[in-house]
């Protein structure tokens, strides 16, 4: 080849350039998303999100540099490198948005929650309730009240006695007032007339709203229904007495005496020992009969009268040689009843019985496991703890409790 003077040096060969579409030493790239559609893809859990990875056997794109004499890469080199740069940096930004929307772990599918979250609600400050007032407990009704007792008759207390009613227990009215013989319950004087309307004070009933049946002793504390609310005439607490009705605690302790006519032997008898010879009477079913036959223990058969009446008339007949009685009735008997027209007495108090270890007391008579009970001894319990009981005591018997007392 020859060469013109003049020009500069030759300029060499340069190889042909790669197509645009095939870079050489390159593996074809597919055009990254765009962020809208990398953004889309982000949103919808259900869609796959691929992560850009090279070739496998790729040559690593060298960095973006501009071209350079003696360089290879050339125009098209560069651009390849543009659009590599391109991607990289456009799955950065993807990967980085699936960082942030997923928490900081890798995105992976999960199963779409089968209900909605629900938002924690912020409770409102409870205000603090107000306490609630303890409702005060409901008064017991006072079964002892006088509404609430169960009488015979309602608002009425019905009180049974014997008849004749004798005198101290009961004193005697002017006129008499029917059908009560000597005593009169009615009148409230005498010591048993007194202790009724005392009682029946406690339990709530004025006098004007109690009232008297009669009832014979015996019939008082036999089994079966009651005609009265309780009963008052010396019945004296006994076990036996105390299986058929009911027997009230005590309201006077009472001994047993005998009575002997003027001029009796049994006059200036001073021991039970020497008792024994004598006939002894007494009314039935008394306390004073069982003293004939378990303190006294006769020699003869003891005679039974249904009432003291009667055993006071058999006495006066020369039928007995004594009759027992309590000592209260005693004193009545001897100042009373046998005396002559000019009220001299005709018959003498020989002496007391000791009184039982266990006492001997007067109780109210009421019908067995009745309603009335404990209302009843209630009301004796107040008026021995207010004195009325002592006062009426004292008023009624005091001259009427002394006796010499036999010796065994």
């Amino acid at each position: 080849m020859s060469e013109e003077p003049g020009a500069g040096p030759p300029t060499p060969d340069l190889p042909p350039e790669a197509p645009p579409e095939m870079a050489p030493d390159t593996a074809p790239v597919t055009a990254p998303e765009t962020p809208i559609e990398a953004a889309t893809a982000a949103a919808d859990p259900t869609t796959a999100i691929p992560t850009p990875v090279e070739p496998v056997g790729a040559a690593a794109p060298p960095p973006p540099t501009s071209p350079v004499a003696g360089s290879t890469g050339g125009a098209s080199g560069g651009r390849n490198a543009m659009i590599i740069g391109a991607v990289i940096v456009a799955a950065a930004i993807i990967v980085g948005a699936l960082v942030i929307s997923q928490g900081g772990t890798s995105p992976s599918p999960s199963a779409a929650p089968s209900v909605a979250p629900t938002e924690a609600a912020t409770a409102a400050p409870t205000a603090t309730p107000e306490p609630t007032p303890t409702p005060a407990p409901t008064p017991t009704p006072n079964a002892c009240a006088q509404e609430n007792l169960a009488t015979l008759s309602a608002g009425t207390l019905t009180l049974g006695a014997d008849n004749p009613a004798y005198p101290p227990y009961f004193e005697i009215s002017d006129p008499v007032t029917p059908p009560w013989e000597l005593g009169d319950p009615t009148n409230g004087k005498g010591f048993e007339g007194a202790v009724a309307y005392a009682v029946a004070d406690k339990l709530g009933f004025a006098k004007e709203k109690v009232s008297w049946t009669v009832v014979p002793f015996n019939n008082s504390f036999a089994p079966g229904a009651k005609p009265f609310d309780f009963y008052i005439t010396q019945v004296s607490w006994t076990p036996e007495r105390a299986t058929a009705v009911d027997l009230s605690d005590g309201y006077y302790f009472v001994n047993q005496s005998i009575v002997a006519m003027n001029g009796s032997p049994l006059i200036g008898v001073t021991s039970i020992a020497a008792l024994a010879q004598y006939k002894f009477g007494a009314q039935v079913g008394t306390t004073s009969y069982d003293t004939i036959v378990e303190t006294i223990k006769p020699t003869q058969e003891p005679a039974v009268f249904d009432t003291n009446d009667a055993a006071i008339q058999a006495l006066q007949n020369g039928q007995i040689d004594g009759i027992v009685v309590d000592l209260p009735t005693a004193f009545y008997v001897t100042a009373a009843q046998i005396v002559d027209a000019d009220f001299n007495p005709l018959a003498a108090i020989v002496g007391q019985f000791p009184a039982p270890a266990e006492g001997e007391f007067f109780s109210l008579v009421l019908a067995k496991d009745g309603p009335l009970t404990v209302c009843v001894n209630q009301a004796i319990a107040a008026l021995k703890a207010d004195g009325s009981l002592e006062a009426i005591t004292k008023e009624w018997l005091a001259d009427k409790a002394n006796a010499p007392v036999f010796t065994p």
